[in-house]
């Protein structure tokens, strides 16, 4: 398949399954001038050769089915289509593809777990469908850990009146580098929950996107990142609103400590003609708790009709607020602790939106770990 005859907009103009149709990126585009190219370990250019494992474990729900399919399976790449040369290199690449399916009107009694761990030096490309069919709600935890030069794609398809919710934990060793595009396509009256928290690797470009099929489409996407000296942690929404009367909220946070500590997040919300009666709203906010640090926020919102029920974009990046400090401090508080307590309650309001116990105490444990730095 090639290129999309339609451009998706001006904010994404170009999306095909075809590798030739993406140029080698130099830096000096908008999708890549933020990503330090030469940290990418040749997934950008094709030199990463394919000889590295990424090991896929799942404990699932007793309710989902788990296939291990090949490239030719039906179900894979229906609901998406690349939009950048990683994207499109990991599709024509990846061998074998992990499909999870959450049966029509089934309701899971408990999360599916699927663990992928980085297994030592080389390159290596992954595929991922999770299919939640009509009506049906299923909890999903993605824990990436290890070490890996690793790039993918995952698709979420989500049934008429189905709900999912997906917490996506990037748990890299230090020397990791990962590329990731997440795919959501909501179908009538679909919910998408979305938690990505980001702390480990390198360099780790996350990219998740949500597509609409139908009217009543409800998706929330929410995101901590802590970022430590040298590393870059970079997260790229695109929600595309072409269907009437859905919904979209976007909200992540991040702390940043260390020199040469790079976040980047940028915020694509597009609302088509014919996507009469959206309601949209997306924030960005930063932390940056030392010098050295940089916060890149970009929110980008592109509206191409007036009858919306509700459009808007917020980014905020700064340092800590110091009334909250000497408000603690003048409460016998030391400073080390204060700040503790203030970095703690900016991102714990995002964490205490992830349900499963487990999950969010090692999320606080692992943000309070980096604070203690």
């Amino acid at each position: 398949m090639g290129l999309n005859e339609k451009p998706l907009s001006t904010l994404h103009e170009k999306a095909s399954y075809d590798l030739g149709d993406f140029d080698v990126p130099t830096g000096r585009e908008e999708a890549w001038r933020f990503t330090p190219l030469s940290r990418l370990k040749g997934l950008h250019n094709g030199k990463a050769e394919p000889v590295g494992h990424v090991r896929v474990d799942v404990d699932a729900a007793p309710e989902v089915t788990v296939e291990t399919v090949g490239r030719d399976d039906a179900r894979v790449g229906k609901s998406f289509m690349p939009t950048d040369r990683v994207s499109a290199q990991a599709w024509n690449t990846f061998e074998k593809a992990t499909v999870i399916t959450v049966p029509r009107e089934a309701v899971t009694s408990k999360p599916t777990v699927l663990t992928l761990t980085g297994e030592g030096d080389g390159a290596t490309y992954g595929h991922i469908v999770v299919k939640v069919e009509p009506m049906a709600e299923a909890v999903l935890v993605l824990d990436h850990k290890g070490s890996a030069v690793y790039a993918d794609n995952i698709e979420f398809v989500v049934g008429d009146g189905a709900n999912l919710k997906v917490v996506s934990l990037q748990d890299w060793d230090d020397d990791a580098v990962h590329v990731s595009h997440h795919h959501a396509q909501l179908a009538k009256d679909a919910t998408f929950r979305s938690f990505v928290v980001t702390l480990g690797g390198d360099l780790v470009r996350l990219s998740p996107s949500v597509t609409y099929t139908a009217p009543g489409g409800d998706a929330d996407m929410s995101g901590v990142y802590f970022v430590d000296a040298g590393q870059h942690l970079e997260h790229r929404l695109l929600v595309d609103h072409s269907q009437p009367n859905c919904k979209s909220n976007v909200d992540y946070r991040g702390a940043l400590q260390g020199e040469a500590a790079h976040a980047v997040w940028i915020g694509d919300v597009i609302i088509r003609v014919e996507a009469e009666g959206t309601d949209t709203y997306e924030l960005n906010r930063n932390l940056i708790l030392t010098d050295g640090a940089r916060a890149d926020s970009v929110p980008n919102l592109e509206i191409l009709t007036g009858e919306v029920a509700g459009a808007g974009h917020a980014s905020a990046s700064g340092r800590l607020d110091d009334e909250h400090i000497f408000y603690l401090q003048a409460r016998g508080i030391p400073y080390d602790e204060a700040r503790r307590l203030v970095v703690r309650g900016f991102l714990g309001q995002l964490v205490e939106k992830i349900q499963i116990e487990e999950i969010r105490e090692r999320v606080m444990n692992a943000l309070e770990a980096e604070l203690s730095r």
